[in-house]
């Protein structure tokens, strides 16, 4: 038994009309959005080793506390051979 197909209705109201709306433009916060989101795609086999968006933010954290304390130390290893 198929399904009734229904006829596709207008659910605007009559007193709304297009010439309200004023113009309309393709792509007016493109620029905006793109300058305000970080999306990144991962390639297929990186995102395979993080089930969600928790686990890759983890993961970055880390690594950048690492970067830090290795920066830090090389860092004072160069003062102290150099002085």
């Amino acid at each position: 038994m198929t399904k009734a197909r229904r006829k596709p209705t207008d659910n605007l109201r009559r007193e709304y009309k297009r010439s309200g709306f004023g113009n309309l433009v393709r792509g007016k916060y493109a620029q905006r959005l793109a300058e305000t989101s970080n999306v990144v795609v991962l390639e297929p086999e990186v995102a395979k080793a993080f089930p969600n968006d928790r686990a890759v933010n983890n993961a970055l954290r880390r690594l950048m506390r690492v970067a830090e304390s290795t920066a830090r130390s090389t860092a004072t290893r160069r003062r102290r051979s150099a002085g």
